[in-house]
């Protein structure tokens, strides 16, 4: 137990097993209702009676769901929102990724969530690295400093390894040996080049748990038009569980160093970033989180350009004993823009802990 003396009064108060127990209860209770808006549009059934169309409307997943997109989805139960997907490509010709768009509740800054990218889906990963990005429809009228039209993606965390458990978890889109290329292929209804993943630099940085990687993407045939990203790895987080104590001052240097890599371009100092791990909900929301509430409390900078999206549940607020919680109100957040976000109740423990630790330090 840390001493909480130096802690808010809202997070010493979030320590009592009672209170975590009841929490987890109505975080859980919140997502079943998600979930099973989400299962009838899998199904492609009609909402029963008691559900208010507006509800069932507001939760729909049939785009991820459509026949031609369900085959670049990871895993079959993790769908995006209709209202929060990330559109690859122009308007009039959009690709589809398994990525959501995710706000930080508290840190005001823009996320794209998204599952590890597989095979097929790799040539519109990089694409959206590549593009120009539009924020949702939804904030373009109500985040007058957001991002520019002309940002795009610098840096893409990765919280999965490729094989953990003698499973694969995410597919390699670029090589693992510095000086050689990956090319990928679009899907055979897209008419845009293939494009060339080559490695330019690698490092570890064992205090991160991290290896840093810088990136090149081109279109074939075409090198003179080609863009750099930053990829960081983290290499101790389990799947479906997080990291062991000792790692987790690891972790807290991995959020300080994602954040400094991206504020790298003076011209673009702070664009959204990709964060994924296998299906991008469990470990991807938790990093979103800890980020959010670190950046909040000053233990991380402030976004340069914070969104006043006003962001609002359909299923109306939490109950008034987790009014204060701002984990809790960054947990149920997040979970309205992606579905799963935050997965076990290990991980929302940990976005307490990691919290609390950067407290007393």
């Amino acid at each position: 137990m840390l001493p909480t003396s130096s802690l808010p009064s809202w997070l010493s108060k979030s320590q009592s097993p009672a209170y975590q127990t009841s929490l987890q209860r109505t975080l859980q209770q919140r997502e079943n209702i998600r979930t099973t808006l989400r299962s009838l549009h899998l199904q492609k059934l009609e909402p029963p009676k008691e559900i208010p169309r507006h509800l069932f409307d507001f939760y729909s997943i049939a785009e991820a769901c459509h026949p031609h997109n369900r085959k670049q989805n990871r895993y079959s139960d993790i769908a995006p929102y209709d209202r929060t997907m990330v559109r690859v490509g122009s308007d009039s010709q959009p690709r589809y990724l398994n990525a959501s768009w995710c706000l930080e509740r508290s840190g005001r800054k823009w996320w794209i969530a998204s599952q590890a990218p597989l095979p097929a889906s790799a040539h519109s990963f990089l694409s959206l690295i590549r593009q120009p990005i539009s924020l949702p429809a939804s904030a373009s009228s109500l985040a007058p400093n957001s991002p520019p039209q002309s940002t795009r993606v610098r840096t893409v965390v990765q919280l999965t390894m490729l094989v953990e458990g003698g499973r694969t978890k995410a597919h390699s889109y670029f090589p693992a040996v510095v000086g050689q290329s990956d090319v990928h292929y679009p899907e055979p209804s897209c008419s845009e080049a293939a494009l060339r993943a080559t490695l330019l630099e690698q490092v570890e940085l064992p205090d991160a748990c991290c290896i840093k990687s810088k990136v090149s993407i081109s279109p074939v045939g075409d090198d003179d038009h080609h863009v750099t990203f930053h990829h960081l790895l983290y290499t101790a987080w389990p799947d479906h569980g997080v990291p062991e104590p000792e790692d987790q001052v690891a972790l807290m240097n991995f959020l300080r160093l994602v954040d400094s890599t991206n504020r790298g371009n003076s011209q673009d100092p702070d664009p959204p970033m990709i964060v994924g791990c296998s299906a991008g909900v469990g470990r991807t929301g938790t990093f979103i989180a800890a980020s959010s509430l670190f950046r909040a409390h000053g233990f991380l900078p402030p976004a340069i350009s914070p969104s006043v999206l006003s962001l609002s549940s359909p299923l109306g607020p939490l109950p008034p004993a987790f009014d204060a919680d701002l984990v809790a109100q960054e947990v149920d957040s997040l979970r309205e823009q992606r579905p799963s976000m935050v997965q076990r109740p290990a991980q929302l423990e940990l976005v307490y802990s990691l919290l609390e630790a950067a407290f007393v330090q």
